[in-house]
C-alpha cells in the first residue's frame, strides 16, 4: 500500500490495531442530530462541548496539541479549562487536483504522508509529488512563523490530546496522531466536535480515546456544522501559540 515517485514520497501503512474507546452523543444534541441547521454557534461553543467530555484529563501534565489553523483558538480554550499545557502539531492536507477542499491525504513535519482510505494508489504520482513539495514548504514556513522548537520532548510518557475543529476525511487528524504516537505518549486522545462516520471509524484506530460530541448521519463540509466559522489566519495563530503556550507552562511550573 504505497505510492512512489522517486524517493519523494513516504506513504505510511494504515495501522492495524483495535479502535479507540469512542465517546459520542448517542442522544440528539440540543440542536438535533437530524436537524439541518448547524450544531455549534462558533469554535468557542465547539470547544466547550469538548471540554464537557475531557474533564478526566484535567491536569497540569496534560498536553493539548491543536492542528493549525482553525483548531488553535479551540486548543487554547481547552488547555485553559483543563489547566493543561498547549502547543501545536503541524500537518498539512494534500488537496486533490482541481478540488482544494478534498483531502487525498496529509503530510506531517517529518514529510511522512498519510493517504485517505480508498486512495492507496494514485494515477498521477507526478502531481502528488508536486503537491507534497508545496505543502512541505508551507510547513517549513509555518514552523518558523508560529513557534519555538517542536513539542516532542513534552510528549513522551504523558497524556496528549490532539484537537481539530472537525473531521471530514480524517487524513490530517490521522497524520497528527501518528506523529505524536511515534514520540511515545502514555495516552493519546483525539478530540473533535464533529466528524463523519467514516472518518471517525478510521481515526479511532490511531488513538487510545476518541472524543466526538456529534456524529451527524449526513456529512458535508466541516463549516456546515457551525453558524459562525471565520477563517483563522497565520497572524492569529502566531499571536496565540507563544502567548498561551508560555502561559500554560508557567501555570505548570507554579504548581
Amino acid at each position: 500500500m504505497s505510492v512512489s515517485h522517486g524517493d519523494e514520497i513516504d506513504v505510511r501503512q494504515r495501522r492495524r490495531c483495535n479502535p479507540a474507546q469512542t465517546v459520542t452523543m448517542s442522544e440528539p444534541t440540543p440542536c438535533g442530530v437530524l436537524s439541518e441547521r448547524p450544531c455549534f454557534r462558533d469554535r468557542d461553543d465547539a470547544a466547550d462541548a469538548l471540554i464537557a467530555l475531557l474533564g478526566e484529563f484535567a491536569a497540569p501534565q496534560t498536553l493539548v496539541l491543536a492542528i493549525p489553523r482553525g483548531a488553535v483558538p479551540m486548543g487554547v480554550r481547552i488547555a485553559r479549562a483543563l489547566g493543561a499545557r498547549f502547543d501545536l502539531v503541524l500537518v498539512r492536507k494534500l488537496a486533490a487536483p482541481g478540488n482544494p477542499e478534498f483531502a487525498l491525504g496529509a503530510v506531517d513535519e517529518e514529510g511522512r504522508v498519510t493517504l485517505s482510505p480508498g486512495l492507496d494508489s494514485m494515477g498521477d504520482a507526478r502531481w502528488l509529488a508536486s503537491e507534497l513539495a508545496r505543502q512541505r514548504n508551507i510547513l517549513s514556513e509555518r514552523r518558523q512563523l508560529y513557534r519555538r522548537p517542536s513539542p516532542a520532548s513534552a510528549i513522551e510518557s504523558g497524556t496528549v490530546i490532539v484537537v481539530d475543529d472537525g473531521v471530514a476525511t480524517g487524513a490530517t487528524m490521522v497524520s497528527a496522531l501518528d506523529w505524536v504516537r511515534r514520540r511515545g505518549p502514555a495516552l493519546l486522545v483525539a478530540a473533535v466536535p464533529v466528524a463523519s462516520t467514516e472518518a471517525l471509524d478510521w481515526v479511532s484506530h490511531h488513538a487510545d480515546r476518541m472524543i466526538c460530541p456529534w456524529r451527524p448521519p449526513l456529512f458535508g463540509a466541516v463549516s456546515a456544522f457551525y453558524r459562525n466559522f471565520p477563517q483563522v489566519d497565520d497572524k492569529e495563530v502566531a499571536w496565540l501559540s507563544p502567548l498561551h503556550a508560555d502561559w500554560a507552562t508557567e501555570e505548570v511550573d507554579d504548581r
